[in-house]
């Protein structure tokens, strides 16, 4: 298993390094400037020349790359330019709310797909394997801009049972802290249930026609402890590593949840970033969204080693 690692962890390494040049290479090709957003509209060409000078925009890229590469190692990201803000404060902030929604959706999708899988896979009921069939076409076709729109209608304005938005954190008490979370953790977790329980469902079926399973059958064993000891750890591994592909998607997905429910996250941090064109927060941001996806799915590729041996000692 450490052989695995040493052999994944470098390659992991070297695809963020080069993402961190295609995201300072991208931002620096795209029309526009900071310095023109703080001059103003009306500003000569002095004030804007100056402006760049200040903020280091007239060095030449390599030293701006160096610059800013030596600022995420060594934690001194500097200030954002249109906020006035030390950056790593801003997205410690935002991190915060952003990993509340993500782990809150990723908990939900799982006990959505297990329970979903199992049963498609399961069941010899042609009603229940409509409504399987039926749940994850729409939860996976429905995007979240209309499936949180839907939601806020149904029970934000209909039923006036949940907040159509905001954040509140768990200081201020549980209760009203996951009222505030309900629906967008809902809204972001669906596309991804619906993806593991197709995933889990095709996986178990798979395994369930297995030799050693009809030999278990045969021997008597109880169908649960088949089920729990034998199928869902072998349907396990290839589930995983499509878990960590939708944890990824659901950081992305996170920036329009965000927007519909007014969640004060990275999601919202990133738009108003773009928006100004702040080259330093938004370089972060992206390279932090890149970076967390990089690391999800390092660790699952090493989780998947450590379920299936044939992974890790295959050459």
């Amino acid at each position: 298993m450490l052989a695995y690692a040493a052999r994944r962890i470098p390659s992991a390494l070297v695809v963020l390094f080069l993402a961190s040049i295609a995201i300072f290479a991208v931002l620096r090709l795209t029309p526009g400037s900071p310095a023109v957003v703080l001059a103003g509209p009306d500003a000569d060409p002095a004030t804007i020349a100056s402006i760049t000078h200040e903020l280091g925009l007239d060095l030449p890229l390599p030293e701006q790359y160096a610059i800013w590469l030596r600022g995420i190692v060594t934690g001194h990201m500097g200030q954002s330019y249109i906020l006035g803000a030390p950056i790593a404060t801003l997205i410690g902030r935002g991190l915060s709310n952003t990993a509340e929604l993500t782990v809150a959706a990723v908990g939900l999708a799982i006990v959505i797909a297990l329970v979903v899988g199992i049963v498609g896979a399961t069941t010899g009921s042609r009603v229940l394997k409509t409504l399987v069939v039926t749940f994850t076409t729409v939860s996976f076709a429905v995007p979240t801009f209309i499936s949180g729109v839907v939601l806020v209608l149904i029970f934000a304005v209909g039923l006036h049972v949940l907040p159509p938005g905001g954040h509140a954190s768990f200081g201020s008490g549980p209760l009203t802290a996951l009222r505030f979370l309900i629906l967008p953790a809902v809204c972001l977790a669906l596309p991804a249930a619906a993806v593991l329980a197709r995933f889990l469902q095709t996986s178990l079926q798979h395994v369930l026609d297995e030799e050693y399973i009809r030999v278990a059958r045969a021997k008597g064993l109880p169908w649960r402890q088949i089920l729990v000891r034998h199928a869902l750890p072998n349907a396990f591994p290839g589930v995983v590593t499509v878990l960590g592909i939708q944890f990824g998607q659901l950081l992305g997905g996170a920036v329009i949840v965000e927007a519909i429910f007014a969640w004060p996250g990275l999601g919202q941090l990133i738009l108003q970033s773009f928006v100004s064109r702040d080259y330093l927060l938004v370089q972060d941001l992206v390279l932090l969204s890149v970076t967390v996806f990089i690391v999800m799915q390092t660790l699952t590729d090493l989780a998947h080693a450590a379920l299936d041996p044939r992974l890790r000692l295959e050459r």
